[in-house]
């Protein structure tokens, strides 16, 4: 099976070394997405950052040919679950901006830390196209 790996550096450059996706076949995998690069990366409000996020997710989905509607699966990393049940709600409203019902499973995971310490989320999607 062909794997097409993409970049997307001007949507968002990785952190390191690894491809920020990959198509194989009607699957496309997405490397976890922050908010690192963005103005919202200096912001201490999670949800903030959520935003940011989500909305790059949305550009690497669409240069790929995708939208969110066919995002199958969300891995969620947050580095404070305590406060990030407190927010959970407004989470709720951005998902429901994002997918518009058409909502995918999701995983939340509680992380010490995620790749800078400004860093407060990170959301892995998968697509199936």
């Amino acid at each position: 099976m062909e794997k097409i790996r993409n970049e997307h550096s001007k949507v968002a450059p990785a952190l390191g070394n690894y491809v920020r996706s990959i198509r194989a076949g009607d699957a496309l995998y997405v490397s976890g997405c922050t908010a690192a690069g963005l103005p919202a990366e200096d912001s201490d409000d999670v949800i903030v950052q959520a935003d940011a996020t989500l909305n790059r997710i949305r550009l690497i989905l669409e240069a790929e040919g995708a939208a969110m509607s066919d995002v199958v699966r969300l891995v969620t990393y947050v580095t404070d679950m305590e406060g990030f049940r407190s927010r959970m709600a407004e989470f709720d409203v951005l998902l429901e901006r994002y997918f518009q019902g058409a909502y995918p499973t999701s995983t939340l995971v509680a992380s010490p830390g995620l790749a800078r310490s400004s860093l407060l989320i990170e959301i892995e999607p998968t697509v199936v196209l």
